[in-house]
């Protein structure tokens, strides 16, 4: 297989032609998105402790009886 160096390079120039097309956020917009997918994340997760917590407990409930 034989590699073509021109196409290679081509293919960079394209990549930093495209990248500059791109509407990039504000340092503004990229701290508050952040902070919602922390939230988000935090607020996930103590909703499935809270399930995890209650359905292991109905669990050990049910076989203590038994």
């Amino acid at each position: 297989m034989k590699i073509s160096f021109k196409k290679i390079a081509d293919y960079f120039v394209e990549v930093k032609n495209e990248v500059k097309k791109v509407n990039w956020p504000t340092r503004k917009e990229t701290i508050k998105r952040t902070l919602m997918v922390i939230g988000i994340t935090v607020l996930v997760a103590a909703f499935l402790g809270l399930l995890d917590f209650v359905f292991s407990e109905g669990v050990i409930q049910t076989l203590i009886k038994k």
